[in-house]
């Protein structure tokens, strides 16, 4: 098991580039099963549900190629199995993935139920909803989803709550079902914009995607593309606030300022200082920050990945601060750690009230999912001696060297591994 070793009191200087979005990386290597050709994906973060994913799908017969460390090439024109049973799969949540795209596709799927991490309930039964619309018999069975259907025929989807991963899956499954679907109240993450777009650079035809109504028109066949995949959003928020916490300034590079709307806005009414710089944003933290209070919603709202991050940063500033979490009912479960370094918050149902402490101590610290680890890193970056947090292989599911990003501006923490490997930055 590896750990992060943290000695906490550095001021963060210089510039940290943010690499290619976890979630859209997810999304947009599950839809190149769709195409009857080769697709080129560049920008993927080397995070490992990417690898766990990438390795499911060569089980299936698809043929992955590293062109260079952020750019793979994806052959889906021999897929030879609709059953997606790799072991690790059940560890990510993106694996019902798979089944929009094959159902799409083939129209049959077996996808063993996704997993990722304990952070509430998470059910799927938006998806199947939306798989049931387009004309698919749908069944649990043994911890396996199982989806059929002779044809896929257009319809129109109402989404009872807005979701990500359904919103996503539907878009799979439909673009190639006989006549028109519609999706309304979709979630409208950057992500999905992202996963549309590469549909459309495939031969879809999906308009709306970031709206109230995305529309698809189905096509008979996709072909392969090549496609650039957007920064993270999350990544890049969590740099921002690495800055702030530790009175810092950094220049933090490769994002799109207008996904970053909803946390410069809060950061700035904290008093944090913002400067966009085309791809580019400056964070500094010169004077004492104040509390704000947050509320996490569907995007263009403050994210729910942002929400541990951000009531770190909170731990520290001036004044008392609500958090009130509003997507997740288990989001909070990182405050009994945070709480072991000396913070003062009480959690009361999906409410977190923060009071600013002077100062935070380094203890040994356990990462309970991969946006409160993240959270863990940025209070131990300003923690008086050394925390070492535990179960850094969250962490990993979803920032690129995050260590070695971190170190570039000046923090003091290393990785202590047990194992011989070294891990080579290569998505496969």
């Amino acid at each position: 098991m590896d750990q992060f070793i943290i000695n906490g009191g550095n001021v963060l200087k210089g510039r940290v580039e943010v690499s290619g979005a976890k979630n859209a990386a997810l999304g947009i290597i599950s839809a190149a099963l769709l195409a009857d050709g080769i697709s080129t994906i560049q920008n993927v973060p080397y995070v490992d549900d990417i690898r766990v994913l990438l390795e499911a799908m060569k089980d299936l017969g698809v043929r992955i190629k590293n062109i260079d460390d952020h750019t793979i090439e994806i052959d889906s024109r021999k897929v030879d199995k609709l059953v997606v049973d790799y072991e690790h799969i059940k560890k990510i949540r993106a694996s019902y993935y798979l089944l929009g795209s094959l159902l799409g596709r083939f129209k049959e799927a077996q996808v063993a139920m996704p997993g990722g991490c304990n952070i509430g309930q998470r059910p799927i039964d938006q998806h199947i909803k939306g798989f049931e619309a387009l004309g698919a018999e749908v069944e649990v069975d043994h911890g396996m989803v199982k989806a059929r259907a002779k044809r896929l025929n257009g319809a129109s989807i109402y989404l009872d709550v807005v979701s990500v991963g359904a919103t996503i899956n539907i878009m799979l499954a439909s673009v190639m079902a006989k006549g028109v679907t519609t999706i309304e109240n979709p979630a409208k993450e950057p992500h999905i914009v992202d996963v549309a777009n590469y549909l459309n650079s495939m031969g879809a035809e999906i308009k709306g995607a970031g709206t109230d109504i995305i529309k698809i028109h189905g096509v008979d066949k996709l072909h392969g593309s090549e496609y650039m995949i957007i920064p993270d959003q999350i990544e890049a928020g969590t740099y921002m606030i690495a800055s702030a916490i530790t009175g810092g300034d950094v220049v933090v590079e490769n994002l799109i300022p207008k996904h970053m709307e909803a946390i410069s806005a809060k950061l700035l009414e904290m008093g944090v200082g913002i400067e966009e710089q085309g791809d580019s944003i400056r964070v500094y933290a010169h004077k004492e920050l104040k509390g704000v209070n947050i509320k996490t919603l569907p995007y263009p709202g403050f994210p729910t990945d942002m929400q541990p991050q951000m009531t770190a940063l909170l731990t520290v500033t001036k004044g008392t601060s609500i958090v009130s979490e509003s997507i997740f009912e288990n989001r909070f479960q990182y405050v009994d750690e945070l709480n072991r370094m000396g913070v003062n918050v009480k959690v009361e149902g999906n409410t977190a009230i923060v009071s600013g402490v002077k100062k935070l101590t380094g203890t040994e610290i356990t990462a309970s999912d991969l946006r409160a680890g993240a959270a863990l890193i940025l209070a131990a970056l300003v923690a008086e001696g050394e925390t070492v947090i535990n179960h850094v292989d969250y962490i990993d599911r979803g920032y690129e060297f995050i260590e070695e990003k971190l170190r570039g501006i000046g923090a003091d923490i290393v990785r202590k591994s047990d194992s011989k490997e070294k891990r080579q930055l290569k998505v496969m």
